[in-house]
């Protein structure tokens, strides 16, 4: 039904249905959010951060990726608060990446010590 009405469009690979939203008021509420991302289309969920190091950001989902795109165009640099809002399309790639390269570098530290190798920062 919505690409009926939308026709045959082709969007960027990074476009996505997942949302992520930082530089958000700490005081932001929930209904809030949906306030102010609803009036882009239909909502699957908003996930607020609550830790120390994830406040401030959410993730907002659209049933929709054509809602999201234009939830993405018109609200990023949107001021909340006084604080201009960074949305971009969530990358799940990007999220794992430095969990990644920290694996990476113990399997290639494990290598060295297996093998007897030593680089100059090891010495």
């Amino acid at each position: 039904m919505a690409m009926n009405k939308r026709g045959n469009v082709r969007l960027p690979p990074e476009v996505n249905r997942i949302l992520y939203v930082k530089n958000l008021p700490y005081k932001i509420t929930a209904e809030e959010m949906y306030d102010i991302f609803g009036k882009y289309g239909a909502i699957r969920q908003i996930r607020v951060g609550n830790t120390p190091e994830t406040k401030g950001t959410a993730f907002v989902v659209y049933e929709d990726i054509f809602d999201a795109k234009n939830a993405c165009d018109h609200l990023s640099g949107f001021n909340v608060c006084n604080r201009y809002l960074v949305v971009l399309y969530y990358q799940s790639l990007r999220a794992f990446k430095k969990t990644d390269t920290e694996k990476k570098k113990q399997e290639l530290d494990q290598m060295k010590s297996k093998y007897g190798l030593a680089t100059p920062e090891n010495k």
